[in-house]
């Protein structure tokens, strides 16, 4: 994003100023239009860059509204946003705004890309799931367009933030293992691709909380975890991880229920059964993991009640307010078949290969 203060948008004559050119001459290099030699095309382009402008940025002021709120995602693939979004397009339903979803991406800079791609859109607000930019960015956005944050847990004055009770959801949880008699719990986390405060993040406050929880318990030496990704892929290479170690977890509780999906895999590759040999817990309660072939136990956070909350944050920020809101879910646990007692602690010294798959 441009360094150029957003309270004072750059205009085309800027532009043109700062390159020694007419107007003219900017429009046609913003166009693409016949006309512009490749030196003229060079200092518009390097004036645009310099100044941090925006093609039709100004234009927002004269055509107020646009009623349409940008939407960014980090991905596509995960479920648990198809509920939020559900929640969103609700409580627009009755309004005249529409919803429009862009992909951030893996990393700060390509997510920064797609910000400024709904800013130049001139959408009237942006709902942010999971940013992985700095608060301090996140804050440079939010005071110049209504911003609400999901699954951030840091404070700011300047946007609305979204998000569950990860350390009760995670409690929850391993709090379950261990009161169906699991020692060996293990869990699957995610590394750290954001520029935020590592303690307000989501996959940081489960994984400590894991840990705390153990430790409450005395289970300090079994505190085992594989730090991967919240995807299939990231929990399947982390049960691998673990389900390798001696002995092996008799429990795992994967961060998301992706990667818990991942790790159903691992443990039926691995010839183990669930939840006889290992019991295996997720967190977002997506749909899929109700079904009868996969009963997750898994942690409700209610993404239709996060994306109605913040759908309406958003409405009254872009009607006026200007007062900070922090809205946090509190989240249930959802028992289901694939956790249960541990079956037998003689079933680790039993080969791999000699154990029956049960399904």
């Amino acid at each position: 994003m441009g360094a150029h203060d957003r309270r004072r948008r750059v205009t085309i004559v800027d532009v043109a100023n700062h390159a020694q050119v007419s107007t003219t001459a900017v429009s046609k290099v913003l166009r693409n239009a016949y006309g512009a030699s490749p030196a003229m095309r060079d200092r518009v382009r390097a004036a645009i860059e310099e100044l941090g402008y925006r093609p039709q940025a100004a234009a927002r002021a004269m055509r107020g509204r646009t009623f349409t709120i940008g939407v960014l995602l980090p991905h596509i693939r995960n479920p648990f946003f198809a509920d939020i979004l559900d929640g969103v397009t609700e409580q627009f339903a009755d309004t005249d705004y529409q919803a429009i979803m862009i992909h951030g991406g893996s990393t700060p800079k390509a997510e920064a890309r797609a910000i400024d791609a709904l800013v130049d859109r001139q959408v009237d607000g942006i709902l942010m799931v999971a940013p992985l930019t700095s608060k301090t960015a996140l804050e440079e956005v939010a005071k110049d367009m209504p911003t609400v944050v999901f699954g951030r847990h840091e404070r700011s004055a300047v946007y609305d933030s979204v998000f569950d009770d990860d350390e009760a959801g995670a409690e929850l949880v391993v709090q379950h293992l261990i009161a169906l008699g699991h020692r060996r719990i293990a869990h699957i986390g995610q590394k750290d691709a954001s520029r935020g405060h590592p303690a307000d993040l989501l996959h940081t406050i489960r994984a400590e909380t894991y840990r705390r929880v153990m430790r409450e318990h005395g289970l300090d030496e079994e505190i085992a975890v594989s730090t991967t990704s919240y995807t299939e892929d990231g929990g399947y290479a982390g049960a691998r991880e673990l389900l390798s170690r001696s002995p092996r977890p008799t429990a795992i509780f994967a961060g998301a229920d992706l990667a818990a999906f991942g790790a159903l895999a691992a443990v039926h590759e691995a010839g183990l059964s669930v939840p006889r040999d290992v019991s295996v817990a997720g967190y977002d309660n997506i749909r899929i993991a109700a079904l009868p072939n996969v009963s997750l136990t898994s942690v409700d956070q209610d993404g239709s009640v996060m994306g109605r909350t913040a759908g309406r944050l958003l409405l009254e920020r872009i009607g006026g307010r200007t007062s900070s809101v922090r809205f946090s879910v509190a989240p249930t646990l959802v028992e289901r078949r694939s956790t249960a007692a541990p079956y037998d602690c003689a079933q680790d010294a039993v080969p791999v290969e000699s154990q029956v798959n049960e399904r």
